[in-house]
């Protein structure tokens, strides 16, 4: 456990009282869901922190010289900072305010990305990189004054994170922008400096089942509840194995602390041909799938809801227009068959 006294903060107000490494105080209206939800202060830094495990993440370590680099003492080095929210750790003997903790650049954004070797003639700095959690190797560049996340991946892991990026704003759902850059895929920041970001694991830990989800969200808002099912929808007719509570998550008003919505659908890059060609174009004894009806068959009011939901049908051309925005080579005829079937499959079960 961290041993540490002070304040987790939103910008400059103090939102959580620490002693000891304990949480003995929490404002309900303003601190992060993970306090607000009971649970403590060490696995609240451990789950902002760099996976340890991303070969770049040992040589990012190792040219900042950090002597503790377990993941709490990692996310402490900045403050615990990250790029999506506003949240920091204020220690007692620290005289800091938001505007000096917030990252305002990223020298070490090629370490992180691709174990650029010229970093280490970079003196040591304050990164967004330590904070920047996930298992592929990624970075965040500040371009225009706006962050973009990128990240490396193999053609079909590039190729299926675009195409569901695509097929989704093509469908009018709540997406998270994509797109191709030399190689790597970027994304923009969407919460803009604006917004809180909560990943869901916040509040349900590692419980990924789709009716508890679905009756907290259907709680709090209706419309966050639609939101979750097109995501479910989506996850299944692209076959994304990889959906897990911290790659989806809810939005937050930093003035208020008002939960607004399901944050835009992001990360599917372990979705549709990454791991190669599901064998099964046909889609029968499809497991992604059959998790999704049985979810549906099990829980009437998302069912009912579902139903009610007046989702675009995929054609042949939308997938094609989909594909051909990605310049990436597939086999499109797999693609296609692949997604219809899916489309096919569900229309005719629910």
């Amino acid at each position: 456990m961290i041993d540490s006294n002070g304040y987790v903060m939103s910008a400059d107000r103090q939102v959580a009282r620490i002693e000891n490494g304990l949480v003995v105080d929490v404002d309900e209206q303003f601190a992060p869901l993970h306090f607000i939800n009971g649970k403590d202060f060490t696995s609240w830094l451990e789950g902002r922190a760099i996976d340890s495990h991303r070969a770049n993440s040992r040589l990012l370590k190792k040219v900042l010289r950090l002597a503790n680099r377990d993941d709490a003492n990692t996310a402490l080095t900045v403050n615990a900072v990250t790029i999506t929210d506003n949240y920091w750790f204020k220690a007692d003997d620290e005289n800091l305010t938001w505007d000096e903790v917030k990252f305002n650049e990223n020298v070490f954004d090629n370490l992180a990305l691709k174990g650029d070797p010229d970093s280490f003639n970079q003196k040591p700095s304050r990164t967004p990189e330590l904070t920047n959690i996930g298992s592929f190797e990624k970075c965040w560049r500040l371009i225009d004054g706006k962050w973009w996340m990128y990240k490396i991946g193999n053609d079909n892991q590039i190729f299926s994170e675009l195409f569901i990026y695509h097929l989704g704003h093509a469908l009018g759902f709540n997406m998270a922008k994509y797109e191709y850059d030399n190689g790597y895929v970027k994304t923009k920041d969407f919460t803009d400096g604006k917004v809180n970001f909560e990943p869901i694991c916040s509040v349900m830990g590692d419980n990924e089942d789709y009716s508890d989800n679905f009756d907290y969200f259907m709680n709090l808002s209706k419309d966050i509840a639609v939101d979750y099912l097109k995501m479910l929808y989506l996850d299944s007719l692209c076959y994304n194995m990889d959906r897990h509570t911290n790659n989806y998550g809810l939005l937050r008003d930093i003035e208020t602390g008002e939960i607004l919505s399901l944050a835009p659908n992001y990360d599917n890059n372990i979705a549709l041909i990454a791991n190669g060609y599901p064998k099964a174009v046909s889609r029968e004894k499809d497991g992604i799938l059959r998790f999704f009806f049985e979810f549906l068959d099990n829980n009437s009011e998302a069912k009912e809801l579902f139903k009610s939901l007046d989702i675009p049908v995929i054609t042949k051309e939308t997938i094609i227009n989909c594909i051909d925005k990605i310049p990436v080579k597939v086999d499109s005829d797999f693609i296609i068959e692949f997604i219809l079937n899916g489309q096919k499959k569900i229309r005719n079960r629910v």
